[in-house]
């Protein structure tokens, strides 16, 4: 037994060693990110594009894909992704902002308090519990980061790879837009860019290299492309349809302990009262419909509110609460052991 314990606070050790190290070196991952993507975007417009057919038509379509990717890029690295004491933030104003259809009531500049109704679903105020890290007040769906060390509301992950932040309630929706505009140019390198890449190979035995960019450039962007078109494909789908269940990364592991646990008690559960219809789900997170934001803001890249203020959640009708879960049952964030 002791020896186990041991065991696990070595593991424990090298665990918080490795934040320590990604969180310092986060900056230096931004700074390659936006090196490769840039690489990317230039030997895209300088070796394919002038290719395509049609290009009254394809040319403006890629250059919308291209900066979508780089502006929710952005978004995501600069946007806070909103801390638990912080004020609640309020619409903003300026070319890089989305006009909602309509003021909704209840919340001021559009932030929502409870109660109210959003595109049919009924908003509750959140459960209110104690952080065991650093003690605060916080609402639920709230998480204690270990590496920023603060309670991020609505918190999904700690990016330290792509984004050297957190993902929470105020940027999710840019990390996800990011990742599927991410996947959508990938795939359009790879696919398109199949016969240059042959040509920067010499397997077609082209005399001259035409273009700006160097042939080994252009293979090494697209071999990346076609790295990162399956993995960031995965990887975006997974957080879509986290998105149409109503859940976070971490509250998807927690849901599971709660639906095991009222299985033990031979009770039924709806560890996620959070989560409605589908459509519904991701017209909430996208902040889409009525009340919200129009449909082209999915496709242009401005800035847009969450439908919440983090302190009050649209749930299904009848369910204050998640449903066989009881008081104390609720998981917070791991002891350090």
């Amino acid at each position: 037994m002791i020896c186990a314990q041991r065991v696990f606070r070595c593991f424990r050790a090298l665990e918080r060693l490795g934040d320590r190290i990604t969180g310092a070196a986060g900056p230096y991952f931004v700074a390659l990110a936006i090196i490769l993507t840039s690489t990317g975007t230039v030997c895209f417009f300088d070796v394919i594009a002038p290719g395509l057919n049609y290009r009254l038509v394809t040319l403006p379509i890629c250059i919308l894909i291209a900066l979508n990717l780089h502006m929710h890029y952005y978004y995501v690295c600069t946007v806070r992704p909103g801390f638990v004491e912080e004020p609640p933030k309020l619409q903003g104003h300026g070319l890089l902002w989305a006009k909602r259809r309509a003021k909704r009531r209840g919340g001021d500049g559009g932030v929502l308090t409870a109660p109210v109704r959003v595109n049919g679903a009924r908003v509750t105020v959140a459960e209110i519990m104690k952080c065991r890290k650093c003690g605060q007040q916080r609402p639920e769906r709230a998480h204690h980061c270990r590496i920023c060390n603060r309670c991020v509301l609505k918190y999904d992950h700690h990016c330290p790879v792509r984004i050297n932040q957190c993902v929470g309630l105020h940027n999710e929706r840019h990390f996800v837009l990011f990742l599927v505009y991410l996947a959508i140019s990938t795939l359009c390198y790879s696919v398109l860019g199949w016969p240059f890449l042959l040509e920067s190979l010499g397997v077609t035995y082209s005399l001259e290299w035409p273009y700006h960019v160097p042939e080994v450039a252009f293979a090494m962007i697209y071999i990346l492309a076609v790295v990162l078109c399956i993995a960031v494909g995965i990887m975006g789908g997974y957080h879509i349809w986290e998105v149409a269940n109503g859940e976070t990364s971490v509250e998807a592991q927690d849901h599971e302990v709660y639906r095991n646990r009222a299985k033990e008690r031979s009770e039924s559960t709806i560890p996620n009262s959070v989560n409605d219809r589908k459509r519904k789900n991701l017209e909430l997170f996208f902040n889409i419909g009525d009340g919200g934001y129009p449909w082209y803001t999915l496709i242009l890249p401005l800035r847009v509110m969450p439908y919440t203020d983090g302190h009050s959640w649209a749930r299904r009708d009848g369910y204050d609460r998640h449903a066989g879960v009881r008081v104390g049952d609720e998981l917070t964030d791991e002891e350090e052991g």
